[in-house]
């Protein structure tokens, strides 16, 4: 399918999506989603994970999704449409396989931003206690939702002086931080963040894998720029660059922080590790120890709103998916109406079953927890897919052209084999929330196919 066929395709209600994202546009939403601050919440888990190595963790992990960030490059330029991986894994690998990658990153487009509200709600209550972290999180939900409303393009714009500002307060974090390092010297050694600390002993590749596997939860939501393929001008070769860019720059930007917060650490990760208490505070406490409270407030207000505007981006994208997979009849074909070029009857019900999981949460004192375990293998999951995607397209299909081996099946195996490596760290209860919402998927896919058999081989197998 071409991609004026992918963004024109029209039936009754349904209506294309409008092209009006440039290249600035989707780095935009890419570094929205990921956060240019990131590593701030779980600098103390990685810092403890890694015996002290914590700079080398971003390292490792930003390699290792740069083989996702290549299959999504490869894809995109394949089916530059607006599902992301649900329309690469359905050209890829057919119908069913593209249904089950939808329905994986569903788990993680619909949660991600829920987490993402929480985090603002938390970070506004710390500052303004009066008013419940429910209310501030329900607050953020409805703001984010109406610019979504308003257009892509409008949510862009504020979305860049969003990013703008957090870029700021990330750039006044390393000048103070190189001014007192300049003046009062590291509390650790200058190499220690890339070899370890020595509390836990000598440096340990195992140490740094295990971390990294929570590291790479930094990394989820740069792909979102591949759910905007059928909006952005130019062609899809634009989206291809955006999604390496972004991922370079991210890749960047935490090895950066993470190596001068661990300078400034003055808690060894050994005992970050036996007091698990001290590590979601670790990165605030280094920099209130350090620099000042000014700093810790600072960062604290750019990671409620940027944690909104986070969301934001995860909320469009959430509502691209359900838009691409209502128009493919895998979902409710309501899910495919635009109004003006906007999917708004898609990021309405996305929004709605954010607010409730991230109001919910909210309201509990484990919910954050309870959220945070089972984004990631929904994502992992689909990246698997994509991985197997390339294969099944360029290697087994044989319809891309010569294949090239190391860029269609060595890098693809690869990444795969990483994301799945992953999975396998991930927490028993992220598993076996995978593998049951993986299991109604499955049943959903069996229910379709025994309904409408005729259905599935008229429209074939490569969309």
């Amino acid at each position: 399918m071409s991609e004026t066929d992918a963004s024109t395709r029209a039936d009754g209600a349904e209506r294309g999506l409008r092209r009006s994202l440039g290249f600035r546009d989707l780095v935009v939403y890419g570094l929205l989603f990921i956060a240019p601050m990131a590593p701030v919440g779980v600098f103390g888990t990685l810092d403890a994970k890694s015996h002290g190595a914590v700079a080398l963790v971003y390292v490792v992990a930003t390699v290792a999704m740069a083989f996702t960030a290549f299959s999504y490059a490869q894809m995109v330029r394949v089916a530059p449409q607006a599902g992301s991986v649900f329309a690469y894994a359905r050209v890829g690998l057919g119908r069913g396989a593209g249904f089950v990658a939808g329905w994986m990153a569903m788990l993680d487009y619909v949660l991600i931003p829920a987490v993402a509200y929480l985090f603002s709600g938390i970070a506004m209550n710390a500052l303004v206690p009066e008013v419940s972290r429910w209310v501030w999180t329900a607050l953020a939900v409805v703001v984010t939702t109406l610019l979504n409303l308003w257009g892509v393009r409008a949510a862009a714009r504020v979305g860049f002086l969003v990013l703008a500002m957090e870029i700021v307060v990330l750039v006044v974090f390393v000048v103070a931080a190189v001014v007192v390092l300049a003046r009062d010297g590291a509390e650790r050694g200058w190499l220690s963040p890339f070899s370890g600390d020595g509390s836990q002993g000598a440096f340990a590749l195992s140490a740094v894998l295990g971390a990294v596997s929570v590291a790479v939860l930094s990394y989820l939501g740069f792909d979102a720029i591949a759910s905007f393929a059928e909006e952005v001008t130019g062609g899809s070769a634009k989206v291809a660059r955006a999604l390496l860019f972004c991922l370079a720059v991210a890749g960047v930007l935490f090895v950066a922080q993470t190596y001068l917060a661990a300078l400034l650490e003055p808690v060894a990760s050994a005992e970050l590790a036996a007091d698990p208490e001290k590590q979601g505070s670790a990165f605030y406490d280094a920099v209130d120890a350090s620099v000042g409270t000014w700093l810790h407030d600072l960062v604290a207000v750019s990671k409620a709103i940027g944690a909104a505007f986070a969301a934001l981006a995860g909320q469009a994208a959430a509502g691209r998916l359900l838009f691409a997979m209502g128009r493919d009849r895998r979902l409710p074909g309501v899910l495919a109406r635009t109004d003006d070029g906007v999917p708004r009857v898609a990021l309405l019900c996305s929004a709605v079953v954010t607010l409730v999981a991230a109001v919910w949460a909210a309201r509990r004192d484990d919910g954050l927890d309870q959220l945070v375990s089972v984004v990631d293998v929904g994502a992992l999951t689909a990246f698997t897919l994509l991985h197997a995607s390339v294969v099944g397209w360029f290697v087994v299909r044989r319809a891309g052209g010569p294949v090239v081996w190391w860029r269609h099946l060595v890098a693809p195996v690869l990444g795969a084999a990483i994301t799945v490596a992953v999975i396998v760290e991930a927490s028993g209860t992220a598993q076996v929330v995978g593998a049951v919402w993986l299991a109604v998927g499955l049943g959903v896919l069996v229910v379709q196919r025994g309904r409408g058999p005729e259905r599935e081989r008229g429209r074939g197998s490569g969309g």
